[in-house]
């Protein structure tokens, strides 16, 4: 058992609270055990320069840690300009576009907030799951106001972490799991079975190719009950 008494292969408790603020078009709250991130979705009726004319859309994503989502405070500045910062940016938007046909969305971006309350370690990982969901959310208010067809959106996405402390594999790892794993993984996949990304670095020794196969089995494990709970809550709101 691991320190919040969970088993290698479960989730840490997973919650979303949909339509967390007002103004959004789309806005989730997900908690991942103690790590909690807002996501807010703006549609805004206009493409970025390369795009006009396309007819298509686009989406895009920011991501920031408030300055005490950790232990120690961090600078606002700093934190919204880090190069780690931009690195989790462009894999929430490479992973959220996926998800999206933007030749149904016309000329229209999307534009997806994350911004980490508290920080325990997966929060690139919760961003992406629950960037999905507000973004969901959006898309079905253009879906219905008649401004977009239903198939704007044609797949589901979700992300988790696995990696390997003391040669245990573990899903969904919390802060102290992550800085102390040999072998460290974020995973993002579609309710397919498709994988949009797969990070994965070694600390000291190389893994082995049994290990990565595995911890891309445990990364499945973990995302289908992720897109379950996805599909749940917008399946209340979208009623």
């Amino acid at each position: 058992m691991r320190k919040d008494n969970r088993t290698n292969n479960q989730l840490r408790p997973v919650k979303f609270t949909p339509n967390f603020t007002d103004y959004a078009e789309g806005s989730v709250l997900i908690e991942m055990g103690q790590t909690r991130v807002l996501c807010n979705a703006s549609i805004e009726e206009r493409v970025p320069a390369w795009l006009e004319g396309s007819g298509g859309g686009w989406l895009t994503a920011e991501y920031g840690l408030l300055p005490r989502s950790t232990h120690q405070r961090i600078s606002r500045k700093r934190s919204n300009e880090s190069s780690r910062s931009k690195e989790i940016e462009r894999l929430i938007g490479r992973s959220l576009r996926t998800a999206i046909k933007f030749d149904k969305l016309g000329a229209r971006t999307i534009i997806v907030d994350c911004d980490v309350i508290q920080a325990d370690g997966g929060t690139r990982t919760a961003s992406i799951t629950g960037g999905y969901v507000a973004m969901a959310l959006a898309l079905q208010e253009l879906i219905n106001q008649g401004k977009v067809p239903p198939e704007v959106l044609r797949m589901s996405v979700a992300a988790i972490s696995v990696g390997v402390v003391n040669d245990e594999h573990l899903l969904d790892m919390c802060y102290e799991e992550d800085s102390a794993a040999d072998v460290d993984f974020n995973v993002v996949m579609t309710d397919s079975g498709g994988f949009i990304e797969v990070q994965g670095t070694a600390e000291g020794q190389p893994f082995a190719h049994d290990t990565l196969l595995s911890l891309l089995d445990l990364a499945r494990h973990g995302i289908e009950q992720l897109l379950v709970a996805q599909a749940k809550v917008l399946g209340e709101k979208l009623v």
